[in-house]
């Protein structure tokens, strides 16, 4: 995706580059999909020089304009008239920066492929929409941008996810991007999902938690099971648990812990086609590093979750994963499957959202 940061972004601005203009079958779709209610407000998040956010001031909204880029919002300002109903906001949504207030229409017009913790950040979005409001993302579709541009686009499988958990999704194409429209979001129960069936007799293995300073957990979205799973994975002959979990932790994310730090809370039993499977809940206390996608073909990518969204995950979730989840913060996670729990050392279950 290249370099994401804040200077980066200064740097592009100040350099008199921006996205791609708004046109008018775009125009056309934002006045006829989403019209402004008496009163409408709306949020638009990676607002870069501000064209669509006068656009919807235009349609009647009151608007709230987001950006990190502080550059971009200079610029945006100098280009905005006085009594446009725009307010222009320096905020990074992945901090959880967001205005105070709720709306009736949160867009990101080519800026959700940029947005690493997906999952949360939509999350925080869907509470401040009003009722009968929208959620409204404009991307590229990767099949039908150059290789190169491949980070500046969602592929199916991307959309998909971006959908899950909305009673109505309405999706339009323009100027060879789609145009998803999410309303009604709508509570899901956690769905585990079970990996093919395996060639051993018996499986042994680590899941791995790991939080960051706000407390939330690491997930990783697998392409093998089409759902969330913790860092982790198989033993090797004569690796001890603690070992696999951290070993398996740098394999997979780049982040590096000391597996004397590492401690095993409890071994958990359950079966999977027949056959046994035993995992040990790995609990890494401290690491060094930022997690990365190191083994692209198995991982599509990281995110940091808040621990109170994972009951209602639209998306599954790795039944193991579940298992070790529901044993760090107890009772979290309601009607799993079957488990035989064999705790190893007592250990404090923190409150979700602070660090474990």
């Amino acid at each position: 995706m290249g370099d994401t940061t804040t200077g980066a972004w200064d740097a592009h601005y100040a350099a008199g580059r921006s996205f791609r203009e708004l046109r008018e079958p775009e125009k056309a779709l934002f006045a006829e999909r989403l019209p402004a209610p008496g009163g409408g407000t709306a949020l638009e998040v990676g607002c870069g020089l501000g064209e669509l956010a006068r656009f919807l001031g235009s349609l009647g909204y009151t608007v709230d304009a987001v950006d990190f880029s502080a550059e971009a919002l200079a610029r945006a300002e100098r280009s905005t008239p006085a009594g446009s109903g725009v307010r222009y906001l320096c905020r990074d949504v992945e901090r959880d920066e967001l205005p105070d207030g709720t709306y009736d229409v949160i867009v990101f017009r080519r800026s959700w492929a940029f947005v690493r913790d997906r999952t949360r950040v939509v999350n925080r979005l869907r509470e401040r929409l009003r009722a009968g409001g929208a959620l409204c993302v404009v991307t590229p579709v990767a099949g039908r941008v150059p290789g190169s541009k491949r980070g500046i686009a969602l592929d199916e499988d991307e959309i998909s996810a971006l959908c899950a958990g909305w009673g109505v999704v309405e999706r339009y194409d323009v100027d060879g991007a789609a145009f998803v429209v999410l309303r009604e979001p709508v509570a899901t129960a956690v769905v585990c999902a079970a990996p093919g069936r395996p060639s051993a007799h018996a499986l042994t293995g680590a899941g791995v938690v790991v939080t960051d300073a706000a407390g939330r957990v690491l997930l990783g979205w697998s392409l093998k099971r089409g759902g969330w799973e913790l860092p982790g994975g198989k033993n090797d002959a004569g690796e001890d648990f603690a070992a696999a979990g951290v070993r398996e932790l740098a394999e997979e994310t780049g982040l590096v812990a000391d597996p004397a730090g590492a401690r095993v809370v409890a071994l958990l039993m359950d079966s999977t086609h027949g056959m046994p499977r035993l995992t040990a809940a790995v609990r890494v206390a401290s690491y060094t590093g930022e997690p990365v996608v190191a083994e692209p073909q198995l991982i599509r990518r990281w995110e940091w979750h808040e621990v109170a969204d994972l009951p209602a995950l639209a998306q599954p979730l790795f039944t193991p994963s579940a298992h070790v989840l529901d044993t760090v913060w107890p009772g979290l996670l309601r009607g799993l499957p079957p488990v035989h729990r064999y705790p190893v050392a007592p250990v404090e279950s923190p409150p979700p959202g602070t660090p474990a």
